[in-house]
């Protein structure tokens, strides 16, 4: 078990998440057919490397950029009911299916918008993405978004899951790169998943921390 600590009601929340992804998947089509039969690991487990690195505190606010079918804000909502996810997309129809499974598993900690990343102004304390874009037009679209002083043990700053060879796209991006925010310097820290679990399909996946 990856994750002792979850209450009854969180063990329950993520055993609803197969069969109604499932189900929502056959009406709209969020997740590929080759990786619904692999939700839990290549979904729900993958974006739940964020809370191996981080333990969100009480009344943390996080944006979700680019969210798709709800990876990962909602596996991280399940995991801090304290915490408030607010999930990004500019495809409505994936939003249809996220609020619908929030209502339910009684998810009560999300919020949604259709919209454009570049187009979203809210402050947040992290980003989280999984891949929807090179670290450069994520950092270009959401730096803006993310509020400078923060409550929590890491840095305020991106959260951003991503498979293959990161090391060296991130220092490509330069030492001091506008972001948003000024001209600043963006600092990193990469993690890899490898690390963290044992499954196979983790050894190339990383999570980078923009900060």
């Amino acid at each position: 078990m990856h994750f002792p600590r979850l209450t009854e009601f969180q063990v329950n929340q993520f055993g609803q998440l197969g069969p109604l992804y499932h189900e929502w998947n056959g009406k709209i089509n969020v997740i590929s057919r080759k990786d619904i039969e692999n939700l839990y690991e290549r979904h729900v487990l993958h974006s739940l490397a964020i809370a191996k690195i981080i333990q969100f505190k009480p009344g943390t606010n996080i944006l979700d950029a680019g969210t798709g079918g709800g990876f990962p804000g909602i596996p991280l909502a399940i995991m801090f009911p304290e915490t408030d996810f607010h999930l990004v997309d500019s495809t409505a129809k994936k939003l249809t299916v996220i609020n619908n499974i929030a209502e339910e598993i009684g998810l009560k900690n999300i919020s949604t918008e259709h919209s454009r990343l570049e187009d979203h102004h809210g402050h947040y304390d992290f980003v989280v993405s999984r891949a929807v874009a090179s670290l450069d037009d994520m950092i270009r679209w959401t730096w803006k978004n993310v509020k400078r002083n923060g409550m929590n043990e890491l840095q305020n700053g991106i959260l951003y899951l991503k498979g293959g060879e990161v090391h060296e796209k991130v220092k490509g991006m330069g030492a001091g790169r506008q972001g948003g925010m000024g001209a600043e310097k963006i600092n990193y820290t990469i993690y890899n998943l490898a690390d963290l679990f044992s499954e196979p399909f983790f050894s190339t996946k990383s999570l980078v921390h923009l900060f």
